[in-house]
């Protein structure tokens, strides 16, 4: 099987690498390229046999699977310049949640599918979320989930619920470390605490947090019954952060919604 990345930013370099480190794949399978040729040339230096292909034309013709990791209002220039030269027998697969997959089976002949990684990839963890166009083979779906089983849990979702998936699995780290920020920072204000010791702490809290529940050991509501003491700081702290997050997160998915609304009008393939 021949894999082709079009798009070397923050997610092509992250799904090169982890296909390639996790195993998943072999670098001499896999063909990568960017419009700026220097971002895919300084990639491919990083993993002996990657190969970089000159043209959109040139990785079209070398790829079975062809991801395409660019910003959604790109996919129309790729897909006019493709167009006349795909075929029934490859796959493409979009990562970016408002190309939806009706969209690119519209206008491609091709076998079709989303995959939305997210950056927790990077340490073959975390999730990758799949939804398969109408008429992608079992073998291209089952190729698909296996590869991305080396670094990731595939789950499928339906378009419905795509937005809100990607704002947990692909968006979350970020407004994750966001609030852990507002954390520390809160932390160094109120009771004088070094910055640095109070980022190394909350590091190692997330770390350990992570495993207690790759373990499996407690789910979120037993995890708060353990360490709430009745009358105890614990306590008062959770009954603070009721009294004062609100409609926080509400207003978190809206915002996403809105964006997500806005992307797929002004799209057009």
């Amino acid at each position: 099987m021949k894999w082709g990345i079009i798009g070397t930013g923050n997610m092509g370099s992250m799904l090169t690498s982890a296909l390639i480190n996790s195993g998943a794949i072999h670098s001499n399978q896999l063909t990568i390229f960017n419009r700026t040729a220097e971002k895919a040339e300084k990639l491919a230096e990083t993993f002996t046999d990657l190969r970089t292909a000159s043209s959109l034309k040139e990785i079209q013709q070398k790829s079975d699977i062809l991801f395409i990791c660019v910003k959604p209002h790109h996919y129309s220039d790729i897909l006019n310049e493709l167009k006349d030269n795909f075929t029934e027998g490859q796959c493409i697969v979009s990562i970016t949640s408002p190309i939806s997959v009706e969209e690119l089976e519209k206008a491609t002949p091709c076998q079709v599918a989303r995959i939305v990684p997210s950056i927790t990839n990077h340490a073959f963890a975390g999730v990758s979320l799949f939804t398969f166009g109408s008429r992608i083979s079992e073998q291209y779906k089952q190729t698909l989930k296996n590869t991305f089983s080396y670094f990731s849990e595939p789950v499928e979702v339906e378009e419905a619920h795509i937005r809100v998936a990607s704002d947990i699995v692909s968006c979350g780290p970020a407004f994750i470390s966001f609030l852990l920020r507002s954390w520390i920072q809160a932390a160094e204000d109120v009771a004088g605490i070094n910055e640095d010791q109070a980022t190394k702490l909350t590091e190692n809290m997330m770390i350990g947090l992570g495993k207690l529940f790759a373990k499996k050991i407690f789910t979120l509501e037993e995890l708060m019954a353990k360490v709430t003491v009745k009358g105890g700081v614990t306590g008062e702290g959770l009954q603070a952060l009721e009294d004062h997050t609100g409609e926080l997160f509400h207003e978190m998915f809206k915002a996403t919604q809105r964006k997500h609304k806005e992307d797929k009008e002004s799209i057009d393939l």
